[in-house]
């Protein structure tokens, strides 16, 4: 098995996590994506979309990190990262896709990019932006995650599951514009919970091998 990832991406880091809770072995590839490794001819015959990561084992490739991990859980079901019933499935995948799809898309390095060599941002714009974005999100996590009775240990229940393979990452990025999580309490508590847990600290950006 191989993946293709680079330390800072956060959609790479959530597979990470997940390949670590379910103790698979894989091969790291780095892709640079600060010095355009994603756009090489032979890494984008691997993924068009030119986005990290990319798993490829013994039945094919797969791309978009959520796509992995559901992969990943139907064929490796131990240890679950999904619960049981369908209705708890549905919240964890719904405090997945909202860290995966609303906050973090709109702050991606190519966005960025795009923000500061297209629209002319600075780069205190820039900043401005993620931060805006990323504090909408996590302020709604923080309500709904506080709210409800599901909420454990974890995002749901007293075990990791898909949705922590999510937030850890994400805050890992607000961390990286010294964006304060402190204010999100219930979101803190539950990422120094998974951080006590050798697989989160194993996927962490620091320990990658391409880490700079």
């Amino acid at each position: 098995m191989k993946l293709y990832s680079y330390f800072r991406s956060s959609a790479a880091y959530r597979v990470r996590i997940a390949l670590a809770l379910k103790g698979l072995p894989y091969e790291y590839v780095a892709v640079h994506l600060r010095k355009g490794e994603q756009s090489a001819d032979a890494y984008r015959a691997l993924n068009p979309a030119e986005l990290v990561p990319a798993l490829i084992d013994d039945r094919g490739r797969f791309t978009q990190s959520l796509a992995i991990i559901e992969y990943l859980e139907e064929r490796y079901p131990q240890p679950p990262l999904l619960p049981k019933t369908t209705e708890a499935r549905a919240r964890v995948r719904a405090i997945a896709l909202a860290i995966a799809c609303d906050i973090h898309p709109i702050d991606n390095l190519r966005v960025l990019r795009y923000l500061m060599r297209t629209v002319g941002a600075t780069e205190e714009v820039k900043d401005a932006w993620y931060r805006h974005w990323i504090e909408l999100g996590l302020r709604a996590l923080e309500t709904e995650l506080a709210g409800d009775p599901a909420t454990g240990d974890f995002c749901h229940g007293n075990t990791p599951t898909l949705a922590d393979c999510c937030l850890v990452p994400q805050l890992a990025n607000a961390r990286r514009v010294n964006m304060p999580v402190d204010e999100y309490p219930t979101l803190s508590r539950i990422e120094a919970r998974c951080k006590v847990l050798p697989a989160f600290s194993a996927a962490a950006p620091e320990r990658q091998p391409d880490a700079e």
